[in-house]
């Protein structure tokens, strides 16, 4: 049998084959209803109440209308109140709702035991190398 190397030589197919594992651990192991990045905002907007949706977005690394959706949704299932800015119409504000703090409570353990699917096979200096690597691919 060839090495995996030898059949998906491109960085392309490997990073997309890791986001297809990990959407799979994270439909098993966490939610089919709550994505990997409504989980994300949850912790951005503990981090920062009372962030902007564009400052979510910016978090986040997604466009203006992708925040704009995410957002909706996630007030839609009660876990964030959006709220227009007083001084500024165009600009609305993010709070986690109560249930939006206790779901992210809730989804914290179950996140990590997603992470720990994904790299438990790697030592703790090789998990660094592979975040530091990924980091390094995503700024150049």
């Amino acid at each position: 049998m060839s090495d995996l190397t030898d059949l998906l030589p491109h960085t392309g197919s490997l990073i997309r084959r890791a986001q297809q594992r990990h959407a799979a651990q994270w439909a098993r192991l966490v939610s089919s209803t709550i994505t990997s990045v409504q989980f994300a905002a949850l912790a951005v907007l503990a981090d920062t109440p009372g962030a902007s949706q564009r400052q979510l977005g910016d978090a986040l690394e997604i466009d203006r209308s992708t925040v704009a959706d995410l957002a909706a949704r996630l007030e839609r299932h009660g876990l964030v109140a959006r709220e227009q800015d007083a001084a500024d119409r165009r600009r609305y504000v993010l709070r986690l709702t109560p249930l939006g703090r206790a779901e992210l409570a809730r989804l914290r353990p179950l996140a990590d035991a997603v992470e720990q699917a994904m790299t438990g096979a790697l030592t703790p200096s090789e998990v660094t190398a592979l975040r530091r690597l990924l980091h390094a691919l995503l700024t150049a």
